[in-house]
């Protein structure tokens, strides 16, 4: 997949194109709908498929002070995105210059003018331009006006809610990550570089590794999942714990995870992926290190009977 950062790094041959927009946080079921018609659309009229995206989420420039934390980071973002077959993505900085171009502007510049767009595929909220001032109508009409067709992809629907990037993350805030996984269509995910701690679970005899706090996919609610982590090509049974473990030494907020019964591995320093399969309890304080090393036994044993049915 080709992936450009600005629109002066798209090849001067490429197109014509079919195009999708929007910001695919979390790369969800509805996303996959879009791009699925993307590339679809694009094989049928030997066209060549566009993710047109963004590098922050709107609010982070417009409304700083509300700005949601990404469900994935960059990384994760690009790769799911290509995943799905599409020939390229334009990822463009959501500044100011941006944010002012108005509807007629952003189809001239980007849509037509620089993608070379025939055929363009939005969701039934879709909404583009200065302040949002652009409509699915109003995009119809410029279509007509510049020679494309628009696609309008109806909303996923999981036991009858709407799949969208908010009710994701709010799942993931209450620590039903097997909901969230139904809408996102895939096991959640956190990748991060495993750093050197305090080594306090090797102590207690459940070695943990410490993703980075710059790790990229969405933390859920603090506790302990079953999950699996994934590194070097190699997929092993896990215990997740997010939060401060506050029963030792508080620390700030991370993931850790114990990889179950395996004292030999070691993690240091490379990228590891945890996925999280289910929720077993909320993060807690514990009254002594033999009442904390009970609980991560039950933990642990919880977890392999999770993860053999999964």
């Amino acid at each position: 997949m080709k992936f450009w950062n600005q629109l002066a790094e798209i090849e001067g041959g490429f197109g014509p194109t079919v195009v999708t927009i929007g910001k695919f946080d979390g790369v969800h079921l509805g996303h996959r709908a879009l791009l699925r018609a993307a590339t679809k659309a694009a094989r049928v009229a030997s066209y060549r498929s566009v993710c047109l995206t963004f590098d922050r989420h709107p609010d982070a420039l417009l409304a700083p002070e509300r700005v949601p934390l990404p469900l994935t980071g960059p990384n994760q973002k690009a790769e799911l995105i290509a995943a799905a077959g599409i020939d390229a993505t334009l990822q463009l900085c959501f500044d100011e210059d941006f944010a002012h171009l108005s509807p007629r502007e952003f189809v001239e510049q980007v849509l037509v003018g620089a993608l070379k767009a025939k055929h363009v595929v939005v969701g039934d909220d879709f909404r583009f331009g200065s302040r949002g001032a652009g409509t699915i109508t109003m995009l119809a009409e410029f279509g007509i006006e510049f020679g494309f067709a628009v696609e309008v992809v109806a909303p996923v629907l999981v036991d009858g809610r709407r799949v969208s990037t908010s009710i994701i993350r709010e799942l993931l805030d209450s620590g039903d990550v097997t909901t969230a996984a139904a809408m996102l269509g895939r096991l959640h995910a956190t990748r991060g570089c495993v750093e050197h701690g305090l080594k306090l679970g090797r102590q207690l005899g459940f070695p943990t590794a410490n993703l980075s706090r710059g790790s990229e996919g969405f933390l859920p609610l603090d506790g302990v999942y079953a999950g699996w982590l994934h590194c070097d090509g190699e997929r092993y049974p896990a215990a997740l714990s997010v939060g401060i473990n506050e029963t030792i030494q508080a620390v700030p907020r991370l993931l850790e995870a114990h990889v179950l019964d395996r004292k030999d591995l070691d993690l240091y320093d490379k990228t590891v992926t945890c996925e999280y399969v289910s929720f077993l309890r909320p993060a807690a304080k514990f009254n002594g290190i033999d009442e904390l090393i009970a609980a991560i036994g039950d933990d642990c044993d919880r977890i392999r009977e999770i993860l053999a049915n999964s």
